[in-house]
């Protein structure tokens, strides 16, 4: 019997609700928007949506600087309206994950207020204080060049607070009860709102125990904590995490299927960025062969981007040196000295091969697919905003004016861009909807290929190896049922040959229902063009 485990054939769309649709005019999207546009989301088949966040904040960090955990922010709606929200999503089956950015809240927060107010207040102990400056202030910096210190003085409680990040988002002391207890109620009251899960931002400083005065240590038992807490609350709710940890510390994450359900796979990702740099399969597949298997009930998430930089902090200088020259050449291009701050499209240079590659190549990945808004139109990034604001510009909807985004006759809270190959004339919803041949309908095929491919999300990954280098060949097999997805990662044309296929049986392409025989007992040759791919059923 199959365990009820949704997450795993499900495909996951990532939007702002601020950037996504204006409702009432005002020039910044809200919940509003986003229910009259929901019928965009239901077309295109994905079945979850996450939600960044959308509280109360002063907006110094895209909104991961909350104030208040228990409210949506005033210029975003009501709570009725995210009530709303949720029931529209629910009548398409759309399950909803949001945010919860729980390492740390705004320095505006008022348990911040309050606890730097008074050492003696119940609050003080919501945070992490030290007297004297702590020796390690400008050591682990999350944000080099535009991150001086992870300890700041501050003149009312005349102590010095942690924040990993920056200085106005002061860290939650995840070591206290009441902490702990808060976040426990957070999840709660989210849960009685029709939200299906949570994607922990920052997970592996979520369960850190910062002390200025020892080494810090991690409370991974935490997950478990959480984990409990929603099996009882909503037996079928998720925890997915943001955490760029290296393969030793999976299990710290996953447990033995008892914590956290889903882990993007930032690992995967940056091989897989490599693999398309260098035009060979080998870092994908060398990496895919170095994961351990997961238990049961935990699961993947991948993806291509989303709304930070493009991290290859796990990959080597030269490795990383080899995908700034592909993808990120100009030094504007680049973030932290580690990252890539641009779209998907603008990337892969606007080219529709390559873009199809690298969506069919994530999507046929073992795990939870992950599209982020925009980027099933192509759309661009603007390089002349600051940091990580590039890849967060406002969703085009239409040509008309502010393509489609608001009908405000004022100025934008978030940027929109407005010309070029990239502008709203050229790429938009209404266009790309109405066009059989667009990215948008391309890629709403593949979702519906996806889901109908379970063994993808379910199934047991084998590698079979192919006499083209280019060539990532992958095999599922799940309940009996076999199916192999082929990626030409070079532009030249070629025909590998399959090993390790049984004898005698027919490949039977999922997209265009073509039949490949096996030409010999165990291989068999398919036909790939350049960026080429291919997804066949084992008959």
């Amino acid at each position: 019997m199959m365990l009820d485990l949704w997450y795993k054939n499900a495909v996951i769309y990532s939007l702002n609700v601020a950037t996504y649709k204006d409702g009432n005019g005002d020039g910044i999207g809200d919940f509003k928007g986003l229910t009259e546009q929901i019928d965009h989301m239901a077309q295109l088949g994905v079945n979850c949506l996450w939600l960044l966040p959308f509280y109360p904040s002063p907006g110094l960090d895209h909104g991961y600087d909350v104030t208040d955990y228990y409210n949506v922010a005033p210029s975003l709606g009501t709570l009725g309206d995210f009530v709303e929200f949720s029931h529209q999503a629910r009548l398409r089956g759309l399950r909803l994950i949001v945010d919860l950015p729980i390492n740390h809240t705004s320095e505006q927060h008022p348990w911040f207020q309050q606890a730097r107010a008074d050492p003696t207040s119940p609050y003080w102990d919501y945070y992490v204080w030290s007297k004297t400056e702590p020796e390690s202030s400008t050591a682990d910096l999350v944000f080099p060049g535009f991150q001086l210190s992870v300890w700041t003085y501050d003149l009312s409680a005349q102590a010095w607070y942690y924040h990993r990040f920056y200085q106005h988002q002061p860290d939650l002391n995840i070591g206290c009860p009441a902490v702990r207890d808060e976040i426990f109620k957070i999840l709660g009251f989210w849960l009685e709102l029709g939200v299906s899960g949570f994607r922990i931002d920052a997970a592996p400083f979520v369960v850190e125990e910062i002390r200025p005065d020892r080494p810090a240590k991690h409370r991974y038992e935490f997950f478990g904590e959480l984990r409990d807490f929603l099996s009882w609350r909503k037996g079928d709710s998720v925890l997915l995490a943001e955490a760029n940890v290296a393969p030793g510390e999976f299990d710290h994450y996953f447990g033995n299927g008892s914590r956290i359900h889903l882990l993007f796979a930032f690992l995967l990702n940056q091989h897989l960025f490599l693999a398309l740099a260098r035009e060979t399969a080998e870092p994908l597949r060398s990496c895919l062969a170095a994961l351990p298997q997961l238990p049961q009930f935990a699961q993947w998430a991948q993806f291509l981007r989303n709304h930070d930089e493009l991290d290859l902090g796990r990959l080597t200088r030269e490795e990383r040196d080899d995908v700034y020259a592909a993808f990120a050449p100009r030094r504007e291009m680049q973030l932290y000295g580690r990252g890539i701050r641009r779209r998907l499209a603008c990337m892969l240079n606007n080219d529709r091969r390559r873009i199809e590659l690298a969506f069919s190549l994530m999507f046929s990945l073992p795990g939870t697919p992950v599209v982020y808004y925009g980027d099933e139109l192509g759309m661009g990034d603007d390089l002349m905003l600051p940091e990580r604001w590039p890849v967060r510009t406002c969703m085009q909807w239409s040509d008309d004016k502010n393509g489609g985004f608001s009908a405000s006759s004022g100025r934008l809270l978030h940027h929109m861009i407005g010309d070029g190959e990239y502008g709203p004339a050229k790429v938009n919803v209404i266009a790309q909807q109405r066009d059989p041949d667009s990215l948008f309908n391309w890629l709403r095929r593949l979702v519906e290929m996806r889901q109908s491919c379970p063994e993808i999300g379910w199934g047991a990954l084998t590698l079979p190896e192919s006499d083209c280098p280019a060539v990532l060949v992958q095999r599922f097999t799940w309940e009996g049922k076999s199916m192999i997805t082929v990626h030409n990662l070079s532009q030249a044309q070629c025909n590998p040959r399959i090993n390790d296929l049984p004898g005698g049986r027919r490949l039977t392409d999922v997209f265009g229902n073509r039949i490949y025989a096996s030409k010999a007992e165990s291989d068999a040759a398919i036909e790939l063009d350049g960026f080429g791919y291919r997804w066949f059923r084992i008959d």
